[in-house]
C-alpha cells in the first residue's frame, strides 16, 4: 500500500489506477472527473472497406452514384495490428467535462480567443443566400462550445472544438492525473468502433439499425432542414440536436456514440492514399499533412457518412457545430503508472 502515492486527487482515480491490471477488454472505471473508461484489448482487424458502387447505391438510393465513386481514401482494406491495450472514453467528452477543464486551467479556446468564433444553428438562417451553401451559420463570434446554437446541457457531448482545443483537454488531464491522455489514432478508433465486427456499423449493414445505437440525421432532424428529408434516416429516434452522451445502445466493448453524437478528432493527418503504404502495426498516419481526421458522424450526418470505415477531415483549425472529440488513456508496460 505505501507504493501508492496519497496524495492523488481522488478515491476515484486510485480505484482507475489499481485497475489497470483487470482483464482486458473487461475493465471499466472513472477516472478523476467522473469520466468513464473502457479498457480496449491489443488485437487484430481489417481497417478501411472496399464495397462496391453497386452495393452502396442500393444501399443508399437516395444518393447520386458520384458519391459511392469518390471513396478511394477507405481503400485497400488492409490488416492492422493494435499492439498494446488503452483505456478509451466510454463517452465523447460532456460540455460539464470541458467546462470542468476550462474553468480549471484557464485555457481560452481558439473560437473565443481569436474572436471569429464557430458555426452554429440559426432558425431563419437560409443556406441558399450564402457563397458555401453550408448548412449552419459562421464562422460567426456568437458561436463557440458554449453556444452552438441550441441547448445544450452539462451531458451532452461538447461540440466547436478545435483540434488544438482537443489537444489541451487532453494535456490538462495528462499533468492533472500524472497519466498520459490523447486522441486516438485513426486506426484505434476504428479499431474500437468496429468492436469485432466488419459490417457498416457495429450494429449491422442495415442504416435502420442506426435507430437503436447512434443519433444521426433522422427525422427528428430533417424537420429544420426539409430539403434534405430524402437523405434522412426512417424513423425517429428522438433527438433533433445533439442526444445526452450515452442515450443509445452501445457496442460489443461498452463504447457509445462511436456513430453519430458528434464528430471525433483523431490524431492522423489525412492522406487520400494512406492505406496503400500503411504500416501494419499501430499506424500513426502521414508524418504532415494539411488537415486532421475526424471520424464517426454527428447528430447532422446522413446514414451513408456514419459507416466505420468513412474518412472525414478538417483543418485543425476548423471549429464546427458537428465537432467534438474523445480520449485515450494508455497503459505502461506495467500496468500501473
Amino acid at each position: 500500500m505505501n507504493a501508492i502515492p496519497f496524495v492523488l486527487a481522488s478515491a476515484q482515480l486510485l480505484i482507475s489506477l489499481a485497475s489497470d491490471a483487470a482483464e482486458p477488454g473487461q475493465a471499466q472505471t472513472l477516472n478523476s472527473i467522473g469520466m468513464q473508461l473502457v479498457r480496449i484489448p491489443a488485437g487484430n482487424f481489417i481497417m478501411g472497406s472496399e464495397e462496391s458502387a453497386d452495393s452502396l447505391a442500393k444501399a443508399f438510393p437516395h444518393l447520386p452514384r458520384k458519391r459511392f465513386e469518390n471513396l478511394q481514401d477507405e481503400a485497400p482494406a488492409h490488416p492492422v495490428r493494435i499492439s498494446r491495450d488503452f483505456w478509451l472514453g466510454a463517452h465523447e467528452v460532456t460540455v460539464g467535462q470541458f467546462r470542468r477543464f476550462v474553468e480549471a486551467s484557464g485555457f481560452v479556446p481558439e473560437s473565443i480567443q481569436d474572436g471569429t468564433g464557430a458555426y452554429g444553428y440559426r432558425k431563419d438562417y437560409d443556406p441558399s443566400l450564402t457563397v458555401r451553401g453550408d448548412a449552419f451559420e459562421g464562422r460567426n463570434p456568437r458561436y463557440s462550445w458554449l453556444n452552438p446554437g441550441f441547448a445544450q446541457t452539462d451531458a451532452h457531448p461538447v461540440v466547436n472544438i478545435s483540434y488544438a482545443d482537443a489537444q489541451s483537454f487532453a494535456a490538462w488531464l495528462s499533468r492533472l492525473e500524472g497519466q498520459h491522455y490523447r486522441l486516438p489514432t485513426e486506426a484505434e478508433w476504428e479499431y474500437a468502433a468496429r468492436a469485432g465486427t466488419r459490417t457498416r456499423y457495429h450494429s449491422g449493414d442495415d442504416p435502420a439499425s442506426l435507430l437503436k445505437v447512434a443519433n444521426v440525421f433522422d427525422a427528428d432532424s430533417a424537420v429544420n432542414w426539409p430539403r434534405w428529408t430524402d437523405m434522412a434516416l426512417s424513423g425517429s429516434d428522438g433527438y433533433a440536436f445533439t442526444a445526452p452522451v450515452g442515450s443509445f445502445a452501445p457496442n460489443a466493448w461498452g463504447l457509445f456514440d462511436m456513430h453519430g453524437n458528434a464528430w471525433e478528432w483523431v490524431s492522423d493527418w489525412h492522406d487520400d492514399d494512406y492505406y496503400a503504404k500503411s504500416p501494419e502495426v499501430d499506424p500513426q498516419g502521414p508524418a504532415t499533412g494539411d488537415a486532421r481526421v475526424r471520424r464517426g458522424g454527428s447528430w447532422h450526418t446522413w446514414p451513408f457518412y456514419a459507416r466505420a470505415s468513412y474518412r472525414n477531415y478538417n483543418e485543425p483549425s476548423s471549429r464546427y457545430t458537428l465537432l467534438g472529440f474523445r480520449v485515450v488513456r494508455e497503459i505502461s508496460s506495467s500496468g500501473t503508472p
